[in-house]
């Protein structure tokens, strides 16, 4: 894992989206086509508009697949993953891409985890965008995480962590407005790709990032097994890094 931390938030999210639009650019020219994960989440923020903006993408030979949904939860409502990347991403994309695989939260979960592992390749992703979590999560893997599973797709209960970070973002006016269990891509799956471009900013993130860095490789912090992937980068401003040892993360 290539740990690189940034001044500030926006260089953060700006080399992020730099990172994945080159690498998608890249794919497109020696396979004619590519495949990306896209997170979402207040850490996406400026990751999803530097890569809507760069230049030189075919995305009409781009399928976009969509990394985790609430379950029960409208296209309309104000939280939905759905609408955020509709309305932050895919329509600020400067042509339509060759798909967006979305998920859709008020079918039945264990239908649409289904109809979705039939569109995945079944080769590795291109390149796939995530976060980590206050609790260390991966997409809504809450620990202790899967690792196991070979599903593309998996139904999750969220724990109260997970659930309390949705809150304070200002996604939900409280607690028990916040849906208990999601479909999110699995681990393994996610793994499955040839570049992780994985953006954690802000304070709170501050120990989920050291303990996936420093801290022992466990499904207990479900961001540690990004240490294992051949080509991950993560990208910190100060504030995540802050508990870091420098030394070790150069």
């Amino acid at each position: 894992m290539h740990v690189v931390i940034h001044h500030d938030r926006p260089a953060m999210g700006q080399a992020a989206g730099s990172q994945a639009a080159t690498a998608l650019a890249t794919a497109c020219a020696a396979r004619g086509a590519a495949t990306l994960v896209v997170a979402t989440g207040s850490s996406q923020f400026e990751v999803l508009a530097t890569l809507a903006a760069a230049p030189g993408i075919p995305w009409e030979r781009v399928t976009i697949f969509h990394l985790d949904e609430y379950c029960g939860l409208s296209a309309d409502h104000p939280a939905s993953f759905r609408r955020y990347l509709r309305e932050r991403f895919v329509t600020r994309l400067p042509v339509r891409p060759a798909a967006f695989r979305e998920l859709d939260g008020e079918a039945e979960p264990m239908a649409e985890c289904g109809r979705l592992a039939a569109l995945v390749p079944v080769v590795e992703f291109d390149v796939a965008l995530i976060g980590i979590g206050e609790n260390g999560h991966l997409a809504f893997n809450d620990p202790p995480a899967d690792f196991v599973t070979t599903a593309p797709y998996i139904v999750v209960a969220l724990d109260e962590a997970c659930r309390r970070q949705q809150v304070g973002e200002g996604w939900f006016p409280d607690l028990a407005a916040v849906p208990t269990r999601a479909i999110s891509m699995s681990v393994r799956r996610m793994l499955a790709s040839r570049l992780l471009v994985c953006s954690v900013p802000d304070l709170r993130k501050a120990e989920a990032v050291r303990a996936a860095v420093e801290g022992p490789l466990t499904p207990d912090l479900p961001a540690s097994i990004l240490r294992q992937h051949p080509a991950c980068t993560l990208h910190l401003d100060r504030e995540a890094a802050s508990l870091l040892d420098r030394t070790a993360t150069g």
